[in-house]
């Protein structure tokens, strides 16, 4: 753990949630991800070995509490670590509305860029009295990254990397990097569309619907106002 050698509370506040991929760990047990497994599906790059050490810290200093279950174990945030929902979020404003994505090819991520969609994949948006499957196709994707499904039925969205052998009603073929960009805000869906870097296939009413039933991510409409607020008059 970092030691700054200070008794100043921004320092000691520090010392507890500015190791490396801690706020990102805060962003997932704030998401609701409560399973170790889950929250490492919002950290893919993060070593299990590192993850199981930050929680054991966040533990000791009691922002997490751990519960087990027999052999399930979960976390879940206290009172200091739900505390620290608003500033998790002013992070991720500020890094939305003055950073920017930004994207280097190191940044683009498949997995979480799915992971992130599913979880915040707009479930009331879809239609009730059918099942709906989203078919994505991300060719310059890692291998094993590059095909996902998302299925939403019953109010439930799940996402699979293998097929799930149901009928298809969208299919999404994009870049990485185009998808990931538009989920950010960094640009729009007429954009890419009309620059064919992504392409959808389906019938025409739930082609008109998908993006309303994808949306976006939570800070990405802090940078879409960013970017109308800097753009020449």
């Amino acid at each position: 753990m970092i030691d700054y050698g200070q008794f100043c509370t921004v320092a000691r506040g520090a010392e507890v949630l500015c190791d490396r991929w801690t706020p990102l760990v805060l962003r997932e047990l704030l998401c609701g991800s409560t399973h170790f497994n889950e929250i490492r599906r919002g950290v893919p790059r993060m070593s299990p070995s590192l993850l199981a050490k930050r929680l054991r810290t966040l533990e000791e200093f009691g922002v997490v509490r751990r519960t087990e279950r027999g052999r399930a174990t979960s976390y879940e945030l206290t009172a200091a670590g739900e505390e620290l929902r608003p500033v998790v979020l002013a992070l991720g404003h500020w890094g939305a509305r003055w950073i920017g994505s930004r994207l280097s090819p190191n940044h683009l991520d498949a997995g979480f860029l799915m992971w992130d969609i599913r979880r915040f994949a707009r479930v009331a948006e879809f239609p009730r009295d059918r099942r709906v499957v989203v078919h994505f196709r991300l060719p310059d994707a890692a291998d094993r990254e590059r095909e996902w499904w998302l299925v939403v039925e019953d109010g439930v969205a799940d996402l699979c990397r293998d097929d799930p052998g149901h009928d298809l009603d969208v299919v999404v073929h994009s870049s990485l990097r185009a998808l990931t960009e538009v989920w950010t805000g960094d640009r729009t869906p007429e954009q890419v569309l009309l620059t064919r870097e992504v392409r959808l296939d389906g019938a025409p009413g739930d082609v008109r619907s998908v993006w309303a039933w994808l949306g976006t991510s939570g800070f990405a409409p802090t940078r879409a106002a960013a970017l109308r607020a800097a753009a020449p008059t």
